[in-house]
């Protein structure tokens, strides 16, 4: 292959790339738009765990904004999250799309339930903090109000639209980024980086990593903080069974 031949192979590449980023572009603007006008029902469906874990206190609780623009850019963050959230896994199809053409029959078998598990366990990281997580934050820090007997005032929580939001947003992310550990530890044993009894061996230090790594990922309390780390120490340990299993795939294949 000449130089000709080559430049003209890597220039067909990045005219494919292109055209895949532009396709999920224009599908995440369009979704974005077709959010918006859903924000308010997207935003109240994220205040729901709010609400629920409020609603029996006997308070009258509202959520208020502080800036004129604040509720309008809430709606822009809700708007695209949900979008993004949505087209991910189109996202996903169009880097597949992309490489597939350059892979072996045997690579694009080995690949696929990755582009499948990205997303599901993504998802159930993020339903982890909508159903279980959420709640019981929202119950611990609003154990820390008071009704003014010991103090002067009394001390209520009138949460900001924003920053609920942003709380919301973070921990989903967080525990929808944490999620992929089985993903990426089993990729790299595929590349040969880490063995099952490498995984094993340094339990102990991954232990105090996620431990860690979960105090830099949510808030400052140990509700979110053991939330995340549980999981993540579960999905270590299914994380060394499937390495194994991917070993002992290796080692069939080997021997035939």
């Amino acid at each position: 292959m000449n130089n000709e031949e080559k430049e003209g192979g890597f220039i067909s590449h990045l005219t494919e790339l292109r055209k895949r980023l532009i396709h999920s572009f224009l599908f995440l603007f369009v979704f974005f738009i077709g959010c918006y006008f859903f924000a308010e029902n997207i935003y109240g469906f994220l205040v729901d765990p709010f609400a629920k874990a409020v609603k029996d206190d006997g308070s009258e609780r509202r959520l208020i904004f502080t800036a004129l623009q604040e509720t309008f850019l809430t709606y822009l963050k809700v708007s695209f999250f949900t979008a993004f959230f949505v087209t991910c896994p189109f996202i996903l199809m169009q880097i597949w799309k992309f490489i597939a053409p350059g892979l072996y029959k045997h690579e694009k078998l080995a690949i696929m339930p990755y582009l499948i598990l990205t997303p599901i366990l993504f998802l159930l990281g993020g339903m982890l903090v909508y159903y279980l997580i959420m709640p019981l934050a929202i119950k611990f820090f609003l154990s820390f109000e008071s009704t003014g007997i010991s103090t002067s005032l009394p001390i209520q929580l009138e949460a900001k639209v924003n920053e609920y939001l942003s709380l919301v947003m973070k921990l989903i992310f967080a525990f929808g980024l944490s999620f992929q550990l089985p993903v990426v530890l089993s990729l790299l044993a595929r590349v040969g980086i880490v063995d099952s009894q490498f995984l094993k061996d340094r339990r102990k230090y991954v232990v105090v990593i996620i431990f860690a790594t979960a105090a830099l990922l949510t808030p400052p309390d140990p509700i979110t903080q053991i939330g995340l780390a549980i999981p993540l120490l579960i999905l270590y340990e299914l994380s060394i069974f499937s390495v194994k299993f991917i070993e002992n795939k290796n080692l069939e294949k080997t021997d035939a």
